[in-house]
């Protein structure tokens, strides 16, 4: 009898089992959305005969670099992690962060970079710098690079340049002789290195850029000392301590950046100058053959821009051109591409659309290569022997092509092969013409083949990923009146016909390019069949749709993001009648989750419930340059800010809230988090507060994936059901 109560004691003690997961969601997980397994980061190599890219097995993070003969369409693992280390060495906490800004969510070989004449491959794993032979297939490390960031040959492809130390080298690689060409001039200061809202928010991940002949290098000087430091702290993780970081938040000081000029042997550095304080931010460099060294710099309010020629030798500039836009200008970092004879290729949309314009050595404008009319989105690449640019453009929001303009002629459009539409992306070789392209449609996941000049196949490379269990029942609808807005419906599969279901809006809602698109939403799919008609819905602020449509949240995020999700939403109902709008819950992550917890603040009459995944609640919060770009300077546009901010809606709260946050999360700080629910928590607001421990921007772990998916569709089916059963019970 003793041993039988003791045996009924310690299994009382015991934890419940966790429950059991949803088998879907764990694939969908450990295939990272069935992207595992897929050719990424692909280039064409210089020869024109092979084709380069990584990928991981179809369950793992880890990548491998891989070779496809172009010719016979072989295709050979050249290296893996496993091979080089016994497997995957973890990133430094340089490279994380690197990653992180990047949304690389694979390990492994992450970055690689080839020499010019295509021999050698460099790369860094585990901060260590290694070298592989092409022709032998060997790969060794480089003595004394240890903890190195962004290796890149020179265009001689004599030497190989690093960040190390927050300071950047050079390897001669006859001798392997390693110099330090600079120094960096206090603590706070690295050079070669992009500071972080260049990498967050300008598409700029380089810090230094080698000159045509490989003589010198260009490199950003970067000081934080001006930026505010604020205590990263993991919460679920105290053991660890806080982590003090430049995070330059919204009407603070940026870090201060120059741009400086260094012989490749080493020596004196010559500073570029250029009016930093009309012009503070540095937002991309060029420095390529038949050009200046090119520089294009911003204001602060991101109004106006110059791009500038540097003499490298003196350091003195001249303005190429300038744009100006009331609300903003944006940034196309692939531009400019410079010709031969030092004439250039520029993006504007000056004429209310993205196009791209030839213009002379001396900025003068010489006409339109590719029109408005055309939807540019992207360059994938430019030929400077054949003078031939490639690049996407979109139709329509919903889809995109890929194209040629050869010496000034006509478009031609590269076919893919497909039926229907497709979402494609693509990178150009430097010389020959060949051109990868990775695309979707509604129902197919991404493939890549690359294309020879005159429009062949030569090769699709070789996949490994899982297929999704099933497709998605996606329809692309343009609803609402005049221009209308681009939605996506899914429905459940096997959906009662007749039946009505309760709504659930996938919101992103900030600027960004769409959203509904010729793409699989496979996940989606999987909420779609827990019981609802999920909608996506691209207001104004999404590119595509011309200049005045993305400037239109100019100000203020409370009014035109929801405007357009509620207009968007009653349109869909009157084509779809299977939407019941008594019962609409909305979901979203980062301005998604912005969106969602702004919806049931501010629209609690159409949206019933929110889950809001790692929100900014208050935007004086967030970064410099992307909050700046839309909303202004806080001083400038108080009424702006504080009618966007989540804190001053929390009082009017009368909807349920799930708000779910990485407690490590180094973009949107955890503390919106709890900011937003101290304010709910004051106001007597219930709500409920998700902490995902030690997850950052991203949620890579599966289990936290599974969870996540699962606890969003349990708290809408939940509290839908019960928003139904409140509107019965009203019923007379």
């Amino acid at each position: 009898m003793v041993t039988l109560l003791c045996t009924l004691l310690l299994a009382a003690a015991q934890p419940p089992a966790p429950a059991p997961q949803d088998p879907f969601l764990r694939q969908l997980a450990e295939t990272r959305g069935f992207r595992a397994g897929r050719p990424t980061l692909v280039t064409v190599a210089p020869d024109g005969r092979h084709a380069l890219f990584l990928r991981s097995g179809p369950r793992a993070a880890v990548q491998s670099l891989f070779e496809t003969d172009l010719r016979t369409g072989e295709t050979r693992e050249l290296l893996s992690p496993a091979a080089l280390l016994g497997g995957a060495q973890a990133p430094t906490a340089e490279e994380a962060a690197r990653l992180e800004r990047q949304r690389i969510l694979a390990r492994g070989i992450t970055h690689y970079t080839t020499s010019p004449d295509g021999r050698r491959i460099a790369f860094a794993i585990g901060g260590r710098l290694w070298l592989l032979e092409r022709a032998t297939g060997k790969a060794a490390p480089v003595a004394g690079a240890e903890g190195v960031l962004d290796p890149r040959f020179a265009p001689d492809g004599r030497a190989l340049a690093f960040v190390k130390d927050r300071d950047l080298f050079v390897l001669e690689l006859a001798s392997g002789r390693t110099r330090r060409v600079t120094h960096a001039r206090a603590a706070s200061v690295s050079n070669g290195l992009a500071e972080f809202v260049a990498q967050e928010e300008m598409g700029r991940q380089e810090g230094y850029w080698w000159a045509p002949d490989g003589r010198r290098l260009a490199y950003a000087e970067v000081d934080e000392a001006p930026v505010q430091h604020l205590a990263l702290c993991d919460p679920a993780r105290p053991e660890r301590g806080c982590e003090e970081v430049a995070y330059p938040r919204a009407g603070t000081a940026n870090a201060a950046v120059r741009l400086a000029v260094v012989p490749a042997s080493g020596g004196r550095p010559v500073f570029v100058r250029w009016d930093r304080e009309a012009f503070p931010y540095l937002a991309t460099v060029r420095w390529e053959k038949g050009g200046p060294l090119a520089l294009v710099v911003q204001n602060r309010a991101q109004t106006e821009l110059r791009l500038l020629a540097a003499d490298p030798a003196t350091g003195a500039t001249r303005v190429l051109l300038a744009e100006h836009d009331d609300a903003w200008v944006e940034l196309f970092q692939e531009f400019p591409r410079f010709r031969g004879d030092g004439s250039f290729y520029w993006v504007t949309e000056r004429n209310g659309g993205p196009e791209v314009e030839l213009r002379g050595a001396d900025g003068a404008a010489r006409g339109s290569v590719v029109p408005k009319e055309a939807g540019f989105v992207d360059l994938a690449g430019y030929d400077r022997d054949e003078d031939e640019l490639v690049y996407t453009a979109a139709p329509d929001p919903t889809r995109t092509v890929v194209q040629r303009v050869r010496r000034g002629g006509p478009p031609e459009t590269i076919a893919l092969g497909e039926d229907g539409p497709a979402l494609a992306r693509a990178v150009a070789a430097e010389k020959g013409g060949a051109v990868a392209v990775t695309w979707t449609t509604l129902t197919r996941t991404a493939r890549t083949a690359v294309f020879a000049r005159g429009g062949a196949r030569l090769a699709e490379l070789p996949s490994v990923a899982e297929e999704p269990p099933f497709a998605s029942t996606t329809e692309l609808r343009r609803v609402g009146a005049g221009e209308g807005l681009w939605t996506a419906v899914l429905r459940p599969r096997g959906a009662a016909p007749g039946a009505r279901l309760p709504v659930v809006v996938d919101v992103y809602g900030g600027p960004s390019g769409p959203r509904a698109v010729n793409a699989p939403m496979i996940a989606e799919q999987w909420l779609a069949d827990q019981g609802f008609v999920v909608v996506r819905i691209d207001g104004r602020g999404t590119t595509g749709r011309g200049r005045a449509f993305s400037r239109a949240v100019k100000g203020d995020f409370s009014e035109i993001v929801l405007d357009d999700q509620v207009a968007g939403l009653r349109a869909l109902a009157a084509e779809v009648p299977a939407m019941d709008l008594g019962r609409v819950g909305i979901t979203g992550w980062s301005f998604g989750g912005y969106a969602s917890a702004l919806a049931v603040l501010r629209r609690p009459e159409v949206f019933h419930a929110a889950v809001a995944g790692a929100p900014v609640a208050e935007w004086r919060d967030y970064d410099t340059h992307y909050t700046e770009r839309y909303l202004g300077s806080p001083d400038e546009n108080r009424a702006g800010y504080d009618a966007s901010s989540l804190l001053t809606w929390a009082p009017g709260l009368s909807r349920p809230l799930l708000v779910l946050h990485g407690t490590a999360d180094d973009n949107v700080f955890f503390s919106h988090a709890l900011k937003l629910g101290n304010a709910l928590f004051r106001a007597g607001r219930r709500f409920e507060l998700l902490p995902v421990a030690g997850a950052t921007h991203m949620i890579p772990e599966p289990t936290a994936v599974v969870r996540r998916w699962e606890e969003t569709a349990g708290f809408l089916r939940l509290h839908l059901a019960a928003s139904a059963a409140r509107t019965t019970a009203a019923a007379p």
